[in-house]
């Protein structure tokens, strides 16, 4: 049987021709979502801003206002609809009440008796409440997760690598995580703690991603030391294309079913990430390996004091 390759042998694609568009490109989107983020806000789920959160299905699709209506008619205060995952499902948010735990039961047994009296068929999938202070520490405790996530990186990559590799894999987070917050404003899909396990999973995937290909462009720095800096990150980046390609498409792959058929309480989680990898796998080529042009890398910046390496005539090897 012959095993199917998604990358052909010898690959020889000129990324880096297209690094100036790319970067164009790319700033543009990421000032973008910075700025939509700054000006829209995140949708934040119960699990940041406290109250209930109600997730029910639909036999069939309803009209949204009308829904509205009936749920404000039980004055439990400003309710928020949203179709959550597809026509049919919608997730209603509502403030806490006062009172302790019992009001927030009473309040859930209403909307359900309401929604089982007018809605026959409807099925309540969810009824999560978290009280306010426990959302401000979740909050707290997520946002101090992703900083302490970065500053780690951040460190690792300084002694791992040099400077410049630290610099260029710090934007490439920065860019990704820019990316996917500012699709969650756009979109407005609720951002939970889910979302926050998946940023911290988008970091770590990109980072992998990105010191694969910064091994390969020191190992050639280190061989190939009378090439020219645009062609060698060519030939690091097209010797990691097979493995780059493979591990994306097949994570992908699992995401995509996740969110095709899996259950709707981890579709931010999975859409996160499918997003995630999906740009990290773009920004590891076309971030992180234009920056070190940018900041001045040359086969002779780290290797001019050393002694010639044995190895310089060695072939291309690919992963």
């Amino acid at each position: 049987m012959k095993l199917l390759k998604l990358v052909p042998e010898n690959t020889n694609l000129d990324f880096m021709r297209y690094r100036n568009v790319a970067l164009v490109i790319s700033l543009i989107v990421t000032v973008l979502a910075i700025g939509f983020t700054a000006v829209q806000g995140l949708n934040f789920g119960v699990d940041f801003v406290g109250g209930q959160m109600i997730r029910t299905t639909f036999a069939r699709p309803i009209d949204v206002e009308q829904l509205r209506g009936r749920v404000e008619g039980l004055h439990l205060g400003e309710a928020n609809i949203q179709e959550f995952g597809g026509p049919t499902t919608y997730q209603i948010r509502l403030p806490r009440p006062g009172g302790g735990a019992n009001a927030a039961n009473l309040a859930a047994e209403r909307v359900k008796s309401m929604l089982a009296a007018d809605y026959p068929g409807s099925r309540i999938d969810s009824v999560d409440t978290v009280s306010g202070k426990v959302s401000e520490e979740l909050a707290q405790n997520g946002a101090i997760a992703i900083a302490l996530a970065m500053l780690g990186i951040a460190i690792y990559i300084w002694f791992r690598f040099e400077w410049q590799f630290g610099v260029g894999a710090l934007l490439t987070l920065g860019h990704d995580v820019a990316m996917t917050l500012g699709f969650f404003s756009f979109t407005r899909l609720p951002v939970d703690l889910n979302v926050v396990a998946a940023i911290l999973t988008i970091i770590g995937y990109s980072l992998n991603d990105t010191v694969v290909i910064y091994d390969r462009i020191r190992e050639n720095l280190r061989k190939y030391r009378k090439m020219a800096i645009l062609p060698l990150l060519n030939l690091s980046l097209n010797e990691t294309l097979a493995r780059t390609v493979v591990t994306s498409l097949t994570v992908l792959i699992a995401l995509g079913i996740l969110m095709a058929i899996g259950p709707e309480v981890v579709f931010g989680l999975a859409i996160a990430i499918f997003l995630g990898v999906f740009i990290g796998t773009y920004s590891s080529i076309y971030i992180s390996a234009p920056v070190l042009v940018w900041l001045g890398i040359n086969p002779s910046s780290f290797v001019k004091n050393e002694e010639p390496d044995p190895t310089a005539k060695a072939e291309p090897q690919r992963v």
